[in-house]
């Protein structure tokens, strides 16, 4: 498919065909793509930015990450095919941090195609492509991981994850760093630091932080973070924008016109001076 990149869809048009053609490579499911629909109507009402809410809890996000002794980023099929490179940009921005694939719809297949798509990207050392441990009280198959990276990590950055699996790592006392557009979703409110913002967006948006915080010479810490607060942001900045779409439009005042006044003479004509 042809896309111009005049059409005003164009960013989001281009993103669907690279998730359909991930499809057809086995690396996004079917249910991958509703879900991902799901989040760009969210991302719609939230007006396709980044708000200062995001933007500030970005920021913490990468003091953690930076402060944490064993990090890891969660990847599964759409994290993959959307944003692998963002992915391979943070690995880099935070030494040490773990990438780790993880699937809802596992099979060892899709799990080592997924780590292709990460290595082409340029992450270095991908965990996950085989389960070593389980996370306790998971039915599905999100609770098999590596020993190395999910199983051990005291912070846990989850896009576009499952609330089941968010509520299962806390459990763990793992602190849990989200990525959803979704301020409703139970990964929003499981996790301790909720990012409401577009995977790609948020991804860079962490990944610059800790670049500027490594630049600054100045050791991360545990900044505290108001996780209701930033939930309870996301949905005032929803509704702000649903007011303003229903508010009704001023009708336009029909135009008066103005009467000119007649120049002197016969029959109203002005007279042409000589």
């Amino acid at each position: 498919m042809r896309l111009s990149p005049r059409h005003p869809r164009y960013a989001s048009l281009r993103l669907r065909a690279r998730l359909a053609t991930a499809h057809r490579q086995g690396v996004v499911v079917s249910e991958g793509l509703i879900a991902q629909g799901r989040g760009e109507a969210f991302d719609y009402l939230l007006g396709e930015r980044t708000s200062p809410a995001a933007r500030r809890a970005e920021r913490v996000a990468a003091e953690w990450l930076l402060a944490a002794r064993h990090p890891v980023v969660s990847v599964n099929g759409n994290v993959a095919a959307i944003a692998a490179r963002e992915v391979a940009q943070l690995s880099r921005a935070v030494p040490g941090l773990a990438v780790e694939v993880n699937l809802f719809h596992r099979t060892d297949a899709r799990a080592r195609t997924v780590a292709r798509v990460l290595r082409a990207a340029g992450v270095t050392d991908v965990l996950g492509v085989r389960s070593t441990a389980t996370i306790p009280g998971l039915p599905s198959d999100r609770a098999r991981v590596d020993r190395l990276g999910i199983f051990r990590a005291d912070v846990c950055l989850i896009p576009l994850e499952d609330g089941d699996r968010a509520e299962a790592l806390r459990a763990l006392g793992k602190r849990v760093i989200s990525i959803d557009l979704n301020p409703l979703s139970r990964t929003s409110r499981a996790a301790d630091l909720p990012i409401v913002d577009e995977v790609q967006r948020a991804l860079r948006g962490i990944a610059t932080a800790a670049f500027r915080r490594r630049a600054s010479g100045r050791t991360a810490r545990w900044t505290p973070f108001a996780r209701r607060a930033a939930l309870a942001d996301a949905l005032e900045t929803i509704a702000r924008r649903l007011s303003r779409a229903a508010a009704p439009r001023p009708t336009a005042r029909p135009r008066r016109r103005v009467s000119r006044p007649r120049a002197r003479g016969s029959g109203g004509r002005s007279r042409r001076r000589l």
